[in-house]
């Protein structure tokens, strides 16, 4: 039995996902039993040498079966995590589970593409990778083999709290309404309390608005008056101090809202508010200088308007 698994195995790397067999394995840490995480990069977008590397991904594994969670933003780091998990265990993967619709973390799901994988998301992220699909693949990273970049949607729809089996070991999914963005969802390892919080929750790096502020700091209050033992944040590493990790993030999001309003209420223009805005949290994130004016960006137009 065991040697099938093994046959099993390696007859998905080489064919289901094509360039995986070349690709050499991205570095995981084992940071509760069973459970893996590989800890993105804090780049940007626009960097010259981005490839996809940005956010945190890993892989759970049970007593039948694996969920990969969240992929990478490029077919090649998808294929390397793949690459991962066939040197973890020769258990096949069952699931692949987009924590929300954002490249970075959706990119590299075409690896895992054929056999009986299915593709697990919020309800609403089907259609958002749908309409945000064009622009995404004109930016993505090419793929080393040559090949078409694509985008793949979930067919497995979450919209209440939902259990997913991998063999004496279950993962609680729960959607959310807007918050980081409109499609967020949440990752459970019931058996060691391991929380995946997709980009939920930003460490170290700036915290990134693709949705509303209000709904964000409501999914905040509500999570953290659930502890569990680790946290797997979007961007950054899993924090010692949870409460704190997600004050911070609050902070971040109550000042620039603040902040924004004020420069509204005054007549300044949106110019004039990037200047200013949440300019006191600056020395406290990654990034603050690419990611902060994006999000006054984006919010400065709809708050104009309220």
């Amino acid at each position: 039995m065991r040697s099938g698994f093994f046959r099993f195995a390696l007859f998905w790397t080489m064919t289901v996902t094509g360039a995986v067999a070349t690709a050499a394995p991205l570095q995981m840490h084992e940071v509760a039993p069973g459970v893996y995480v590989h800890q993105g990069a804090h780049q940007d977008f626009d960097d010259v040498d981005y490839d996809g590397d940005i956010a945190n991904i890993g892989f759970v594994v049970g007593k039948q079966a694996v969920a990969v969670i969240d992929t990478g933003g490029s077919f090649d780091i998808g294929s390397s995590l793949a690459q991962a998990v066939a040197k973890a265990t020769p258990l096949p993967i069952r699931y692949v589970i987009n924590t929300h619709v954002h490249p970075d973390h959706i990119l590299g799901n075409a690896a895992f593409a054929g056999g009986n994988i299915q593709f697990v998301g919020h309800a609403q992220l089907a259609a958002a990778m749908y309409e945000s699909q064009d622009a995404y693949l004109r930016e993505a990273p090419a793929r080393a083999d040559g090949g078409k970049n694509t985008v793949v949607l979930p067919t497995i729809k979450i919209s209440e709290p939902q259990r997913l089996d991998l063999g004496g070991r279950t993962l609680l999914l729960q959607s959310w309404g807007p918050a980081h963005s409109t499609t967020d969802l949440t990752v459970l390892d019931e058996q060691t309390e391991t929380l995946w919080t997709g980009d939920l929750l930003f460490t170290e790096r700036t915290p990134f608005v693709d949705g509303d502020v209000k709904g964000w700091i409501l999914a905040i209050d509500t999570i953290k008056q659930k502890p569990v033992a680790r946290l797997v944040p979007g961007h950054g590493s899993s924090p010692k101090d949870q409460a704190a990790a997600w004050d911070a993030q609050r902070r971040y999001l109550l000042t620039l809202q603040s902040d924004i309003t004020q420069g509204i209420d005054k007549g300044q223009d949106m110019s004039e508010v990037m200047q200013h805005a949440a300019a006191q949290e600056k020395d406290k994130w990654r990034l603050f200088d690419v990611i902060n004016p994006r999000n006054v960006n984006l919010l400065f137009p709809k708050m104009e308007w309220q």
